[in-house]
């Protein structure tokens, strides 16, 4: 879609602006808002012609003569990170589920599904591997399962390693 900028704001400090007021063919006006005031922003001028690129009724990008820049209501990729967070909650829950159905299943002999040494360290490397592996996968593009494999994994190893202390009375 096309538009005319009508007005620009290039307000660095505190607080900092950065917007443009544009007008459609139809009479449309309306501010867009940007966190910066580069690569775009900061070359146009009132009168100029910009294409708007819009996504669920929100323009996203701005672009004249192949400079183009997203806009404060441009979708970020944010999936691993949401994932991982999900993904702790989610190992949380599973973990006092178990440690709960161990318990009513086997009352006397509930050995190792305990918060000590199991339980507490089994949340902690779910969080390190959820945060872990979480922040490297928003940075360099890992899956977001690569999250639970690495936990499941370690808790694995780790209940494998504390079952043998148990059966060998230590």
């Amino acid at each position: 879609m096309q538009f005319t900028v009508v007005k620009t704001v290039n307000k660095s400090g505190k607080p900092s602006k950065y917007e443009a007021t544009l007008k459609g063919e139809d009479s449309w006006r309306g501010v867009v808002r940007f966190g910066n005031p580069g690569p775009l922003l900061e070359r146009l001028k009132p009168g100029d012609r910009v294409t708007a690129t819009v996504w669920h009724r929100d323009i996203v990008v701005l672009s004249k003569e192949g400079a183009w820049q997203n806009t404060s209501d441009a979708p970020r990729d944010e999936l691993q990170m949401n994932a991982a967070v999900g993904m702790l909650a989610a190992l949380v829950a599973v973990e006092a589920f178990v440690f709960g159905a161990v318990r009513l299943a086997r009352p006397r002999g509930y050995e190792p599904f305990t918060w000590n040494p199991y339980g507490a360290q089994l949340l902690i490397i779910s969080t390190v591997a959820c945060f872990g592996v979480g922040l490297p996968a928003v940075w360099i593009g890992i899956p977001w399962w690569t999250v639970p494999l690495v936990v499941v994994c370690a808790a694995g190893l780790m209940h494998r390693r504390l079952r043998r202390r148990v059966a060998g009375g230590v």
